[in-house]
């Protein structure tokens, strides 16, 4: 049986998954470094990561990549901190997230799959491009 969180670590997870969404990297890095958990999650299934990469974060994105944040991490909804960044075409982001190993295939839908769907060719290319793999076909 999980364990009841009060309200005042409640509101204070709020604050670093808001720190996340706003990008502000020395903050969330900080409190990492005093034992937030890299991976946290929010009750949807969303990481840090993910919630950077969505909002445009790239250096935040960095920064978590390299603290240990995992690139494989779905959220509840089948989505990858990757298929944010390319569906917010965030080049920079990708980039982080590719080189850190993320699966261009993983989630649902997947990176690739976002960047066939929405028709973003400059996020299919790098997708393809990454590493000097094999082309990821959605």
């Amino acid at each position: 049986m999980a364990a009841e969180l009060d309200a005042e670590t409640i509101a204070f997870a709020h604050r670093m998954f808001d720190l996340a969404r706003c990008g502000s990297t020395e903050q969330l890095t900080g409190q990492i470094a005093h034992g937030l958990p890299v991976n946290l999650t929010n009750d949807k299934g969303d990481t840090l990561l993910i919630l950077a990469a969505y909002h445009n974060h790239p250096r935040t994105v960095t920064a978590l990549l390299e603290l240990g944040a995992d690139p494989a991490r779905v959220n509840d909804r089948g989505q990858t901190a990757l298929a944010a960044a390319v569906f917010r075409k965030n080049a920079d982001s990708v980039r982080a997230l590719l080189a850190a190993g993320a699966d261009p295939a993983d989630g649902s839908p997947s990176a690739a799959g976002t960047a066939a769907f929405f028709d973003l060719p400059e996020m299919a290319e790098l997708l393809r491009g990454r590493a000097g793999e094999t082309p990821v076909t959605p």
